[in-house]
């Protein structure tokens, strides 16, 4: 492996032991083993290091899920499996969760990281949209990225808030999927005095 490879694993750590606000340029040099100059010369900033570290963490939990998805593309039982997922990692996951949040949190600070991982959410988005309805990323659609994917997104980062908050009364994957059920039934049920 290359200074390149070390540094992104070491941010890597760093972030899912300390976050992104806590984590230092020479944290990442000391988990990496590399020396400060290579992190500006392989990635700009510390802050361009860890974004590119969350979005290869996020990856990794994504590609975590693998065949394990049951259920035909776009089922709920897909979304089931996806649900039941999440649950099962939350622990492995938290720690990255808690570093998003961070960030997004700390208002106007950490403007460039903000704008950074702001970006990263369309990947992210598609990647749900692929792995729930089957269609590859490079043919979901903007329109589908920033309406399926966003209530996709939604929902995955308002669980794993649940999870980070009290995982004893976060909901369960059965539970959550049981509620978009009822969500969704309720939704196609025809307004009093409508038509049809």
């Amino acid at each position: 492996m290359g200074h390149r490879e070390d540094l992104l694993e070491g941010a890597k750590k760093c972030l899912a032991e300390k976050g992104f606000v806590r984590t230092t340029a020479r944290d990442i040099v000391n988990a990496s083993g590399t020396n400060l100059a290579s992190i500006g010369y392989h990635y700009g900033s510390k802050d361009a290091l860890l974004t590119q570290a969350f979005i290869a963490l996020m990856e990794e939990w994504g590609e975590g899920f693998g065949g394990a998805l049951g259920g035909a593309d776009g089922s709920m039982e897909r979304l089931h499996g996806l649900w039941e997922g999440v649950v099962d990692r939350q622990e492995e996951a938290a720690p990255v969760w808690a570093a998003s949040l961070e960030i997004a949190l700390s208002r106007g600070q950490h403007a460039e990281l903000r704008a950074m991982l702001g970006a990263s959410q369309r990947e992210g988005r598609r990647g749900l949209i692929s792995m729930l309805t089957g269609i590859p990323e490079d043919e979901v659609t903007d329109r589908d990225e920033r309406t399926r994917g966003a209530v996709y997104q939604a929902l995955l980062n308002g669980l794993m808030i649940q999870w980070l908050f009290d995982p004893a009364s976060a909901a369960t994957a059965e539970e959550f999927t049981e509620g978009l059920r009822r969500v969704a039934e309720g939704l196609t049920v025809p307004a009093e005095g409508g038509e049809g």
